[in-house]
């Protein structure tokens, strides 16, 4: 028989409707699984500890005093604390892992890590102050929100609420929460205190700390931030010692760090009274500037005007609060403090990470009415 004179096969109109729709299907969830590879995570679900640390030790102190610190089930483990197996406390063993207070040693099974010892049965004065401070490092976007404001104030309430869902893509109904956690988790470990009616995050880095995880933090930051050669960053500051020392010491390896050139005017500008056309050659021409309000010197807050008055992105540094005008106290403000021995250090560090911060996110580092 030809094939143009076989029979054709009978084909079910419903049926073919009913396979494509499934095709769709299987290819709306291929997309959405790819979708959340390439996220890390499935969308809505939270990457930070839903708990604060304290609460979360819990179950690891339960399962060293009930268990003697041996591996369990879950299950095991939630009743050695007194909990049901149910959602919220199954939630709370996801929290602690996140800290780094319990690990799993197998599928379904839990174990109290050493890090979870050092806090709970202290061998050294330090012991459980160093843990709780090592948990917020280990704990996913408390962690980099900490990073990212040591050394500052906590923003306003509006302007850090911006920061979480903008920088930190937190979803707007999980904001809440977060700040509560992270700041119960800040004053645990002793990482912020109040100076002048705001909250400051402190930097507690030690030695050659800030080095390698400062280089890892700006690496982190630097996604996404395109930076051509000859891009610079102006810099305004005193001339005189000790502060005009700086330049060298601290700015220009800092900015050099974040991939600019740093550019600072001659200090003969304003003690000659020539127009300061070099100044604002170097504003306009700056993608980022850096100001040093240490001191209220009247020719920096003159260029501070120049660079706001032009919509730039400013990094700001001071020694003090006090010397911050109070309408410039809700950006971002570097706070370092020379009593610290390895504050040349950190700061290098952070200005760095904040020229980048500012590249990518400009509002932070831009003049702005505070929300009342």
């Amino acid at each position: 028989m030809a094939d143009d004179e076989k029979t054709p096969v009978d084909t079910d109109p419903a049926k073919e409707a009913k396979v494509a729709k499934a095709g769709k299907r299987s290819a709306r969830g291929k997309t959405k699984r790819k979708r959340v590879r390439e996220k890390g995570r499935p969308s809505g679900i939270a990457a930070y500890p839903r708990h604060s640390m304290r609460k979360v030790l819990r179950v690891p102190m339960a399962i060293l005093e009930q268990n003697a610190g041996k591996t369990c089930t879950d299950r095991e483990a939630l009743k050695f604390a007194g909990l049901g197996y149910n959602g919220p406390s199954r939630v709370e063993i996801s929290s602690s892992i996140k800290y780094g207070f319990l690990e799993r040693p197998s599928a379904g099974n839990v174990a109290v890590t050493d890090l979870a010892k050092k806090i709970l049965r202290p061998q050294n004065p330090t012991d459980e102050l160093d843990g709780l401070r090592q948990g917020v490092l280990n704990a996913a976007t408390i962690s980099d929100v900490y990073k990212h404001y040591r050394g500052e104030n906590i923003p306003d309430e509006q302007f850090f609420r911006n920061a979480l869902v903008d920088t930190f893509s937190l979803r707007e109904d999980k904001v809440d929460e977060f700040k509560v956690i992270f700041l119960e988790d800040l004053s645990e470990a002793q990482l912020v205190e109040d100076v002048g009616g705001k909250k400051r995050v402190l930097d507690i880095a030690r030695g050659t700390e800030p080095s390698s995880a400062a280089e890892e933090t700006l690496k982190k930051i630097s996604k996404g931030v395109k930076i051509e050669h000859g891009d610079t960053c102006f810099v305004m500051m005193p001339f005189a010692e000790p502060i005009g020392g700086y330049y060298k010491a601290i700015y220009e390896p800092a900015i050099s760090k974040a991939g600019l050139r740093a550019v600072r005017a001659d200090d003969e500008i304003f003690a000659t009274g020539k127009i300061i056309d070099q100044v604002w050659s170097g504003i306009t021409a700056a993608k980022v500037l850096v100001a040093e309000l240490t001191g209220r010197n009247p020719n920096v807050f003159y260029e501070l005007g120049l660079a706001h008055a032009l919509s730039k992105p400013v990094v700001l540094i001071s020694s003090n609060q006090e010397d911050v005008p109070f309408d410039l106290q809700h950006i971002r403000v570097i706070y370092y403090d020379m009593r610290d021995p390895f504050w040349g250090e950190k700061l290098v560090a952070k200005v760095s990470e904040n020229i980048v911060s500012a590249l990518k996110n400009p509002g932070e580092a831009l003049l702005k009415r505070a929300v009342t």
